[in-house]
């Protein structure tokens, strides 16, 4: 990450990596895989699974698409059991239902009626007069 490189992780990854005090290969592996991620979750980071998978293949030294789908699933357990755990975010609202607002009048939405919102009173001159 820093001197060196490591299969599966991407310079987007490294910097979140880094960031959360994974600097090595031997960080990776004492911190495990589903800690790992954790981290950066924890940090405010929205890391996919992806990243887990990534971690996984570099403690494996294999390419992420090689993580057996059995490993996958268990790593995606652990992942939200933890994840389940961590506390909701803070100053920030639930998210709500989302609607749709119109900021039509009538006028406008009735057929020819845009034009009668732009009239020129009695007796001024528009600009569109012919």
């Amino acid at each position: 990450m820093t001197a060196v490189k490591m299969r599966n992780i991407g310079p987007k990854s490294a910097a979140w990596l880094r960031q959360v005090g994974l600097r090595s290969l031997e960080d990776l592996a004492s911190a495990g895989t589903v800690e790992a991620f954790m981290r950066v979750k924890r940090a405010g980071f929205k890391p996919g699974l992806n990243l887990l998978y990534a971690i996984e293949g570099a403690l494996l030294d294999c390419h992420w698409q090689e993580v057996p789908e059995e490993r996958r699933h268990e790593l995606i357990a652990a992942a939200e059991a933890a994840i389940a755990l961590l506390p909701p975010p803070r100053n920030r609202p639930a998210a709500g239902p989302v609607t749709t607002t119109s900021h039509m009048t009538d006028a406008v939405a009735e057929p020819g009626g845009f034009d009668t919102l732009f009239d020129a009173p009695d007796g001024a001159s528009g600009a569109n007069d012919d």
